[in-house]
């Protein structure tokens, strides 16, 4: 069996490391360095555990729904509710009818060029 093989059936058992590579923490080349260097059975492999993956992805979870408590609702609500009325006062401007703002140059028709006037002998 290659080394290559070797690897294929180390990732096998520990399925844990495609979320790594997924997320672009890690590329296969640097985990297949890692196995090469250090085979299957090192400490290293033991922070990518899931077991630690899944701590830091709860203390995340945590931090965000600590977050989302200490918003005043109030506060955002004020804030939404102006943003909106600028939402619609750029709408009022930008969707004027053409019989509300009257323009000149519908009725006259064509417009031809005007003279072309030479001054200073040119």
């Amino acid at each position: 069996m290659t080394k290559k093989e070797e690897f294929r059936n180390f990732i096998k058992n520990k399925p844990e490391l495609i979320s790594y590579v997924e997320n672009n923490e890690m590329t296969w080349q640097k985990f297949y360095e890692i196995y090469d260097l250090y085979g299957a059975n090192d400490s290293i492999w033991d922070k990518y555990k899931k077991e630690e993956r899944n701590a830091s992805l709860t203390e995340g979870i945590s931090k965000i729904t600590n977050m989302v408590k200490n918003v005043d609702m109030n506060s955002l609500k004020n804030h939404i509710n102006t943003a909106q009325k600028a939402l619609d006062l750029v709408q009022d401007f930008t969707t004027k009818k053409i019989n509300e703002v009257p323009n000149t140059n519908l009725s006259k028709g064509p417009i031809s060029p005007r003279p072309l006037n030479k001054f200073f002998e040119d």
